[in-house]
């Protein structure tokens, strides 16, 4: 089979991350590497438009709440919900207490229960406040803070996805990017993303540049730390895991960026 090409990557990301209408031309393992390489390039994309939507409105004169609804809807919008769709279910899973088995069927019903609820309101009333408190601070602060944690949100994909981290299921997405990516790219896409994170930030200024590098690093340790558990848990990550990383990392960038001001 033919090598992928950086074109291969960059359609699996945003064919299999995002709703933009890109035609995934190859499903093979090495289409999927360089996918979820190319992953947090996706969430530049999505960040931006979130971005881009919150400063629309502020310009025409909204407040900063109803900016931040938006810049918080547009990810699930541009995801179809998937990433919280698996936030939920994975909450499901994990506050059942069943066996591995009996949890991995209860994630793959439908329904919600009452865990999924619970984490979804609070996660999403996370992002809302935070939001609107840095664009009730500075436009730029909140414009930064939506694209920075849309990027962390799919950096947190790539290191899911290295290798050793097995997959749950044979079958699905999960199982589809389960140990593709190398443990040395990745680690050394997350230093990239976490020191242009951090230069982004300095853009706001020199104190910025820092608490946002921090920020990074610590929402893709937070992530870490429930990839794990979901890996003892479980056996193993699906597709409902990888959604549930990719918004720890989301939430944990954004509750951090607002601190300490």
């Amino acid at each position: 089979m033919s090598k992928s090409s950086p074109h291969d990557g960059l359609r699996f990301a945003f064919g299999t991350l995002t709703v933009l209408p890109v035609r995934v031309h190859r499903w093979d393992r090495q289409a999927a590497r360089a996918g979820m390489l190319c992953a947090p390039a996706a969430g530049l994309v999505v960040g931006g438009c979130a971005a881009g939507l919150g400063l629309l409105l502020l310009a025409l004169g909204a407040g900063p709440l109803l900016a931040a609804v938006a810049s918080a809807a547009v990810p699930a919008a541009l995801t179809r919900g998937l990433h919280l769709d698996g936030l939920a279910d994975t909450a499901d899973g994990l506050g059942s207490g069943r066996p591995a088995e009996d949890a991995l069927r209860i994630m793959k019903q439908s329904d919600i229960g009452p865990f999924g609820v619970l984490t979804l309101v609070l996660v999403l009333l996370a992002q809302v406040a935070v939001l609107a408190q840095l664009y009730g601070a500075s436009w730029a602060r909140g414009a930064v803070a939506a694209v920075v944690s849309g990027v962390a949100a799919r950096l947190a994909l790539t290191l899911a996805a290295r290798s050793g981290v097995p997959a749950a299921r044979p079958e699905g997405l999960g199982a589809a990017v389960a140990g593709v990516v190398p443990k040395a790219a990745a680690s050394g896409l997350a230093a990239v993303v976490v020191a242009a994170a951090g230069a982004a930030g300095a853009g706001l200024g020199g104190y910025d540049g820092v608490r946002t590098a921090v920020a990074v690093a610590a929402a893709v340790a937070a992530a870490e730390l429930l990839l794990r558990h979901c890996v003892r848990r479980f056996g193993g990550v699906t597709g409902d895991v990888f959604g549930a990383v990719a918004e720890t990392a989301a939430t944990t960038t954004l509750v951090l960026l607002s601190l300490g001001r």
